[in-house]
């Protein structure tokens, strides 16, 4: 059965103050320490247990970041991401129990930003949260900033204005987190940067135990600018690959 838990405290001078967060878990147990936890940090917090409550509360509510299980009742986390993304685009960090790269992929195709899979740790959760939220505001700012010329790597074309890739003239969509890693590779293209760099420019955090979310968001965008872009040294990290001058 849903429960739904509304703050309305705002006056909190923590970093997260006046943030919204949906979470959507059927878990009870799960659901209420992810909600102590991120009030504790000074958000907003409504949760939601299944799948159709999760795309109305969004609707209605207008979160700015959604953490979001991938089993849900009603219908999957996927659907819910596809249904809220096709409406407004909202950061969305996914949750999964199946320690499984393909449900990461699928939920990374969807619009999902990152992913954490259980049994994780609230301080963690919570440093994500903010890390993606700062992310998401350095986008907003840098797409509302105007940027001289468009990046053209061959057959690959970046805008940065825009924040649109286009390959052989054909628009691909990616998450804001795709399009910041591919930023990131093709302001040093040809040059291998390692997961830790990576994780530290486009995530703006240097946990190692991250760098598996590097490797998840190289073969998403992988799927979707072509592999043959992307070199991989083993043990070290990812190139951008450019045609020969």
């Amino acid at each position: 059965m849903e429960q739904t838990h509304t703050s309305h405290n705002g006056t909190a001078a923590a970093p997260g103050a006046q943030r919204r967060v949906l979470v959507v878990e059927d878990d009870l147990t799960i659901v209420d320490a992810i909600a102590a936890r991120l009030r504790a940090e000074g958000f907003l917090v409504q949760t939601a247990g299944d799948g159709p409550s999760a795309v109305d509360t969004a609707e209605a509510w207008q979160p700015d970041l959604l953490i979001l299980d991938v089993m849900l009742p009603g219908f999957d986390g996927l659907e819910v991401c596809r249904r809220v993304q096709a409406a407004r685009p909202v950061p969305v960090m996914m949750l999964t129990a199946r320690d499984d790269e393909t449900d990461m992929l699928v939920g990374l195709g969807v619009g999902a930003d990152d992913y954490m899979t259980k049994p994780f740790s609230m301080r963690e959760l919570a440093a994500r949260v903010h890390v993606l939220l700062r992310r998401m505001e350095r986008a907003a700012l840098a797409a509302s900033t105007p940027r001289s010329g468009i990046l053209r790597l061959g057959e690959l074309e970046i805008d940065h204005a825009q924040r649109r890739v286009r390959v052989r003239s054909e628009d691909v969509h990616l998450t804001p987190t795709e399009f910041d890693l591919l930023v990131c590779l093709a302001n040093s293209p040809r040059a291998v940067l390692s997961r830790e760099q990576l994780l530290a420019e486009v995530w703006d955090w240097a946990d190692a135990s991250g760098t598996r979310t590097v490797d998840s968001h190289i073969k998403a965008l992988r799927r979707k600018i072509g592999a043959e872009r992307i070199r991989t040294v083993h043990g070290v990290g990812y190139a951008l690959e450019t045609p020969n001058p």
